[in-house]
């Protein structure tokens, strides 16, 4: 019988981290081997099922000492922080092990460190660990392919009002898809931040709206619009559950693989 895939939660104190704790404990074939916290974190020495709601403790604390859990695990489950995420990256790099990253914000300069230490550990990254909006990515690449730039495209996001990064993650995404099926480059072709007399909206440009407020786990939408017509496509998560999910299945999928960058196309074998 093989043995349980043991699994490193960052952000253990956290919606997110509380949430992977209850779904790895409750999951056939996973193991808890540990939850990190910031060293200035109340959380710090807290019993991890307590943190999570769970009907007993676990028996794990808290820690910030990841060097020490991730020498004994399988893979790290990271919701952080850009900042964290790079020295986790390098940790999991010498570690040789799987690190999945749900982590969004990251500057080019990062995005270049986290493809080094890729060539040492298997890294799973995704804007949006969920099925359904890797599928909405996927969509869009295909209708943007299809439509030339007389369609302009806008993508409108909402989240929870404590979100501190804006376009989201899954946004940006959404983008990406968008550029690749019109074989262009984001970077050079997007519109955010309308305010003011900003004069017409370019041809050709992708176009971003970021709203925040209330408990929103997170919508999206992507507005196809020429004359006379639109068509939007769209997603909307109502539990951070299923992007939780998506991470262990990650998790699964990264065992053996050696390193290498990757995405949840990759993982849900997604053209």
């Amino acid at each position: 019988m093989a043995a349980d895939i043991r699994i490193v939660v960052t952000g253990a104190g956290g919606r997110m981290g509380r949430t992977l704790i209850r779904l790895v404990h409750e999951t056939e074939g996973l193991a808890l081997a540990g939850g990190l916290e910031g060293p200035a974190s109340p959380h710090l020495g807290a019993d991890l099922g307590t943190l999570a709601g769970l009907a007993q403790p676990l028996g794990l604390k808290a820690t910030a000492d990841a060097l020490t859990l991730l020498k004994d695990a399988d893979a790290l489950i990271d919701f952080s922080t850009p900042a964290a995420t790079l020295e986790f990256a390098a940790l999991t790099a010498q570690a040789r092990i799987v690190h999945v990253i749900g982590t969004t914000g990251f500057t080019a300069e990062d995005e270049e460190k986290i493809k080094a230490a890729a060539r040492h550990a298997t890294i799973v990254k995704a804007g949006n660990m969920s099925l359904g909006v890797n599928l909405l990515a996927a969509l869009v690449r295909q209708a943007a392919k299809a439509l030339d730039d007389t369609w302009d495209i806008e993508i409108v996001e909402m989240h929870h009002r404590h979100k501190v990064d804006a376009p989201s993650g899954t946004a940006l995404l959404l983008g990406e898809a968008a550029a690749e099926g019109r074989g262009i480059a984001l970077g050079d072709n997007t519109e955010r931040g309308r305010d003011g007399l900003t004069g017409a909206r370019a041809r050709g440009k992708i176009g971003f709206a970021s709203l925040r407020g209330g408990s929103v786990v997170g919508d999206h939408s992507v507005i196809f619009a020429t004359e006379h017509e639109r068509i939007t496509l769209g997603h909307i998560a109502e539990d951070r559950g299923i992007f939780a999910r998506g991470a262990l299945k990650a998790a699964r999928w990264g065992q053996g693989k050696g390193p290498g960058l990757f995405s949840m196309a990759d993982v849900l074998g997604i053209e």
